[in-house]
């Protein structure tokens, strides 16, 4: 195996992306296949980061990520810190609830879950921290997707719209008139597009400026979904942590 001729940064972002949720342990063997580099070249580079703290060895040699990037991430605003605003109103639409409750921001076509309050008998969702799903398969990607430049969701309707059951939208047609719909209501309404079990209500969420930090959602058995007497509590929910982040109401006619 060689290393393609990539930059030593490039080589040391492929070790630490060759770490995921379904890959979170892995041999120096495993690094050097994920990453696609030659043993010699990960030996070194992953000693390195075991040194500075980002990777840990455990006592069966395998490697983890260590918490030098945790606390790195830390440091991230649409991160922890947006999480610690946000908790007091996840935990109030928790208990109003008691069904799953969820906190994510936009990267690029997909969103990234940085909060899920989780009750026992709480329909089983496909979500962790840290988890990545396509923006139009989720109620918070939804509410995310409606409020994003006109341009970004001509780019995002072209697809490809991935389909994880028969009723994910695929359409772009489709997408686009359920975009429409999220910024008419102020919530997005995601029912059986990753399993055909669930459905999430959710809303925007604004910072100080007006724009568009991030979206909140609870998640409830589709069978069992009351979506008018949800509806508000989202909103609540995402009005609370708006203005905890700054947001003033009239700033919402300026913005998208």
């Amino acid at each position: 195996m060689t290393d393609g001729g990539r930059s030593a940064p490039d080589r040391l972002l492929a070790v630490l992306a060759a770490f995921d949720h379904a890959h979170p342990a892995l041999s120096l063997t495993d690094v050097s296949r994920r990453a696609g580099l030659s043993l010699t070249t990960a030996h070194r580079l992953v000693g390195a980061l075991t040194a500075w703290g980002a990777l840990e060895r455990d006592a069966d040699g395998l490697y983890h990520v260590g918490l030098r990037l945790w606390e790195l991430a830390a440091l991230a605003p649409r991160g922890l810190a947006l999480r610690q605003v946000a908790l007091p109103y996840l935990e109030d639409l928790y208990e109003a609830t008691h069904e799953n409750v969820q906190l994510a921001v936009r990267d690029g076509g997909e969103v990234v879950y940085i909060e899920w309050l989780s009750g026992r008998s709480a329909v089983g969702v496909h979500i962790r921290v840290g988890a990545r799903w396509p923006l139009h398969a989720t109620g918070v990607g939804l509410a995310l997707l409606a409020h994003e430049t006109p341009a970004f969701q001509q780019d995002y309707c072209a697809g490809p719209l991935t389909a994880f059951t028969p009723y994910t939208i695929t359409d772009p047609v489709r997408l686009r008139r359920s975009l429409a719909e999220v910024r008419r209501t102020g919530v997005a309404v995601s029912s059986r597009q990753v399993t055909d079990d669930a459905l999430s209500v959710a809303a925007a969420v604004r910072g100080a400026t007006g724009q568009v930090a991030a979206a909140v959602s609870v998640v409830v058995p589709q069978s069992e979904a009351q979506v008018p007497t949800l509806v508000p509590a989202v909103r609540l929910a995402a009005r609370g942590i708006s203005r905890a982040l700054g947001w003033q109401p009239e700033h919402s006619d300026r913005t998208g």
